[in-house]
C-alpha cells in the first residue's frame, strides 16, 4: 500500500519525504490505509533502489539535506500495475481477530469481557463519527462519486460493526 500511495502522490509533482508524510497525515490516509510514517521513508529508499523513483534534486534546510523525489517511467508502470492489483482485492476481509477471540471469550470474566466490548463499541462509534465528519468536510470541497462511494461503504461497515458489537454484548449479558 505505501508504494501505491507514494507513487500516486509523485505523479502529481516531485516532493520530499516529509511533504509526502504531511499529505498522507493531513488527508488521514494514514488511518484508513494503515500507513505508518516509518514505512513511508522505508518505501522511498526501497523504491529508489528499485528504480521506481529517483532523486530529482536536493535542498538544504539548516543542517538537513532533503531529497526531492520524482517518479520514473518504471515507477509509472508499477503504479498502474499496483492500481490493477488493488482493484482485484475484495474491499474488506471477513477475517477477524475479534471473531477469533469470541470463540474463547469465556476465558475472560463476564464483567471484564463486557467492559472490553464497551470500550470497543466506543472506539468504533468514535471512528464512525470521524468518517461522517470527514465526509462532510471533504464534501464541501467536492467529492468525486468514487470517493463518496468509498465514504459510504466505510460508514456502512462501521454502522454494521456497531450493531454486531451490541448484539455480542446482549448475548453475553443474557
Amino acid at each position: 500500500m505505501p508504494n501505491l500511495i507514494i507513487l500516486a502522490l509523485l505523479r502529481d509533482r516531485p516532493m520530499h519525504g516529509y511533504e509526502i508524510q504531511q499529505i498522507i497525515q493531513t488527508s488521514r490516509m494514514d488511518v484508513w490505509a494503515n500507513l505508518l510514517s516509518g514505512s513511508i521513508y522505508y518505501a522511498l529508499n526501497k523504491m529508489e533502489q528499485d528504480g521506481l523513483i529517483r532523486t530529482n534534486s536536493e535542498e538544504r534546510t539548516g543542517a538537513r539535506l532533503r531529497k526531492i523525489y520524482a517518479i520514473t517511467d518504471k515507477g509509472k508502470d508499477m503504479f498502474r500495475d499496483l492500481v490493477r492489483e488493488s482493484l482485484l482485492v475484495p474491499p474488506h476481509s471477513v477475517k477477524s481477530d475479534f471473531a477469533v477471540g469470541l470463540n474463547w471469550i469465556d476465558a475472560v470474566p463476564k464483567e471484564e469481557a463486557l467492559a472490553l466490548l464497551q470500550q470497543n463499541l466506543q472506539q468504533t462509534e468514535q471512528t464512525l463519527q470521524q468518517w461522517l465528519s470527514g465526509k462532510q468536510i471533504k464534501g464541501k470541497f467536492g467529492l468525486t462519486p468514487l470517493a463518496e462511494a468509498s465514504f459510504d461503504n466505510a460508514i456502512a461497515i462501521l454502522e454494521q460493526d456497531i450493531k454486531y458489537i451490541r448484539r455480542v454484548m446482549e448475548l453475553i449479558e443474557a
